[in-house]
């Protein structure tokens, strides 16, 4: 019977991690965009649609009556939703 060290075992944690930081690339360090939190595309898709709902909610209450068409809001919600997804 031989005897093992602890340290020469390796607990299933740690062979999780460590399968983790291999598969991680160096593609995965992106630049960090202007939004203070860390996202990924489906977040900032996510994000750009309660945007878009709240412009509209807001063009609808105040600009809408003054004759300024939902179009407008809708155009600009997209521009808005485009940088926020490319460079959020």
């Amino acid at each position: 019977m031989t005897h093992t060290e602890p340290q020469d075992i390796e607990t299933p944690q740690n062979e999780i991690e460590r399968q983790e930081e291999s598969r991680q690339s160096p593609t995965d360090a992106k630049a960090p965009g202007f939004l203070p939190i860390q996202t990924n595309w489906f977040d900032r898709l996510f994000i750009s649609v309660v945007i878009w709902t709240g412009l509209c909610l807001f063009w609808l209450r105040f600009l809408e009556p003054a004759g300024l068409s939902l179009n407008f809001a809708h155009a600009i919600a997209v521009v808005i939703g485009i940088v926020l997804i490319w460079k959020g």
